[in-house]
């Protein structure tokens, strides 16, 4: 859909020229006809205006601010993702030049820090200088450095104060500690944030109304370092995002609520008092599948709830926010007995039902999150568009999704946000490895990025590995593979969680009545006394929909699976190297269980959790098998 400037900038432009009008009368500076001529042509504009927004507009109960600032905060950031896009496409044709840019700049700003004198950056000028120069690190290279800025050191890495210490998911590992700054903000917000709204409005039209988004994030808690910098995560949240809170079902008292599971019910709350929500947005689509878990579990509570236009007591709310709350909640019998009509129909499909206006699921459904994605799509949200927008890490923004309809979630890299190269594969394991830049890698070929970022981060392995699927322009387009830190390998087979993946998926597809919920997997070398003497072997954790039992014979449809998709382990399982695996049900919510445990044990926000695919402590093995039911 084309948007004409004209649209919004003639009625502004007359709205602004009446005012203008009743100072300048109000000081006899103007002729009395002239003012009642701009005086008709203002009131025109403000009717176009009007009719532009009203064109925009689903349901009701909108005051005129809520609006106009949701439609000024709209053309604004739509100005702003063209605005990018057309440097985007610019910087994809001249990509050497754009990343020799992107790393030089980095390197003169932290220049004069400790770190940039150790490495002489003021003498670097080109890429094959700074390869040549500086090692490939990893977390253990930042380590103390990261420390001493925790305790009030100033120019260790970067010239000025990261705004937080970040901690990440620790998906394949311990949590690290990373350095945050403004310009790793501003990236994510200009190279991401714009350029993917931009394609998002683009492929989908109906996004770009006035209709209220319900997001599912969470005020995290942070700690406080030595010197009194902010510890916790570095994504979306709702203080990040106050100026935003307009825009969406969820009113700011319920964002004071530390409670997550309290969160998440007022959430569900508002947005099913709104029947004219546009947008399901969340950073992950596990968050957003969580979310219709619990409204399975708790509709009957939530519509009560609107239907006496209350907020639950069983909430533990400070008095103020419950005041707050109820504030904003009416009786509304009418649209209770609808949702209670939509949700005895059953949920499967259910998000169309109780939002009949819904255009869109906007979160990243790839990697570790794409089974919770199969599921919406499959289950509560059947029939509604998902769109998957960014590769990003606490690291900082990776790439875009120009392609917002294509199934496979593919990520174009963002040559301005980080100086990349690429390690092939084959030589993950060599002690110094060469690298590729962005123009030298090949289409259907396998990396591990390396990356150098705008918050001290230098020839970092970051620990994911890429597949190069084409090339926009010059531009590397990637597909997110797996993990370094979620291999399986018991005999140094390397089984990735893709390649598992697609095996289980195969496997459940030949249960009868089964769905997948959820898995994770264990090498049987952490489980110790656990599982007794036997050898090495997978130990494979399912929570399954519509069966609470598998027969032997189906377990070993796993294994089969695997062997079909994997020569490497089907060599092992031949010779007798490795066992077979051990395919055990767990009860339902067992995993949400250890998604708390997890949490907790890492101090992760659940804006950022990631499900751990492959086990690395005893104690969530142990967990696990403490819940199994077959």
């Amino acid at each position: 859909m084309a948007f004409s400037w004209s649209r919004v900038a003639v009625p502004l432009c007359l709205a602004v020229l009446s005012a203008a009008v009743a100072i300048m009368v109000q000081n006899q500076a103007m002729p009395p006809p002239l003012p009642a001529a701009l005086g008709v042509c203002s009131l025109v504009g403000m009717a176009l205006l009007w009719r532009d927004m009203s064109s925009k507009m689903k349901g009701e109960k909108r005051t005129l601010s809520s609006l106009l600032s949701q439609y000024l905060a709209v053309k604004g950031v739509g100005w702003l993702g063209r605005r990018q896009r057309r440097k985007l496409e610019a910087d994809t044709v001249n990509v050497r030049q754009v990343q020799e840019e992107t790393l030089l700049r980095r390197l003169s700003k932290n220049a004069n820090t400790c770190y940039g004198r150790q490495y002489d950056f003021s003498s670097i000028k080109d890429s094959d200088g700074f390869r040549a120069r500086h090692p490939i690190t990893t977390y253990e290279h930042y380590r103390e450095l990261i420390r001493r800025i925790a305790g009030g050191e100033e120019k260790v890495i970067i010239a000025e104060k990261p705004l937080i210490l970040a901690m990440t998911s620790g998906t394949s590992g311990a949590s690290a500690m990373l350095l945050s700054t403004k310009d790793t903000n501003t990236e994510f917000f200009l190279q991401g944030v714009t350029v993917c709204l931009d394609a998002m409005r683009q492929a989908f039209p109906a996004t770009d109304s006035l209709q209220r988004t319900t997001k599912f994030f969470y005020s995290p808690t942070f700690r406080q370092s030595e010197a009194g910098i902010p510890i916790g995560p570095n994504s979306s949240t709702p203080a990040s995002s106050r100026h935003m809170l307009n825009l969406y079902t969820t009113p700011a008292p319920a964002f004071e609520v530390p409670s997550e599971k309290d969160t998440l019910y007022l959430h569900l709350l508002f947005a099913l008092k709104d029947p004219s929500v546009g947008t399901l947005e969340s950073n992950f689509a596990s968050t957003v599948f969580y979310a219709f878990s619990a409204l399975q579990g708790r509709w009957q509570e939530l519509v009560e709830d609107i239907e006496r236009g209350r907020v639950s007591s069983v909430l533990a709310l400070e008095p103020k926010v419950r005041s707050g709350l109820e504030a904003l909640m009416k009786p509304d019998p009418e649209r209770a007995a609808e949702l209670r009509a939509h949700f005895q129909e059953g949920f499967r499909g259910i998000a169309k039902r109780l939002w009949p206006h819904l255009h869109l699921v906007l979160a990243v459904d790839s990697g570790s999150n794409q089974i919770y994605g199969e599921m919406l799509r499959e289950n509560y949200c059947q029939g509604v568009p998902f769109y998957s927008p960014f590769y990003a890490a606490t690291e900082g923004l990776i790439g875009v999704n120009l392609w917002p309809q294509e199934p496979n979630r593919r990520y174009m890299l963002c040559p301005r946000s980080m100086f990349c190269e690429f390690l092939p594969e084959s030589s993950l394991e060599e002690e110094t490895p060469h690298t590729l830049l962005m123009e030298e890698v090949q289409e259907g070929q396998n990396y591990e990025l390396v990356v150098t970022n705008a918050s001290g981060l230098f020839r970092y392995r970051i620990g994911d590995i890429v597949k190069v699927v084409g090339f926009h322009n010059k531009c590397p387009i990637v597909e997110f593979q797996y993990r370094r830190g979620q291999m399986l390998s018991v005999r140094g087979e390397k089984v990735s969680e893709a390649l598992f993946l697609d095996a289980l998926k195969k496997a459940v597809s030949q249960w009868p009545a089964a769905q997948l919920v959820d898995y994770c997997c264990a090498e049987s070398g952490i489980m110790g006394d656990s599982i007794g003497g036997s050898d090495p072997h997978y130990q494979v954790f399912l929570e399954l929909k519509g069966v609470r039992n598998l027969t032997e014979e189906q377990r070993y449809k796993l294994d089969i699976c695997l062997q079909q998709d994997s020569a490497v382990y089907k060599s092992f399982r031949i010779k007798g190297s490795i066992g077979p695996m051990r395919v055990q049900l767990v009860a339902e919510g067992a995993f949400d269980e250890l998604r708390k445990r997890m949490m907790a044990f890492s101090n992760t926000s659940p804006n950022t959790f990631k499900m751990h695919r492959v086990l690395r402590r005893k104690e969530y093995a142990d967990f696990l098998l403490g819940k199994t039911i077959s």
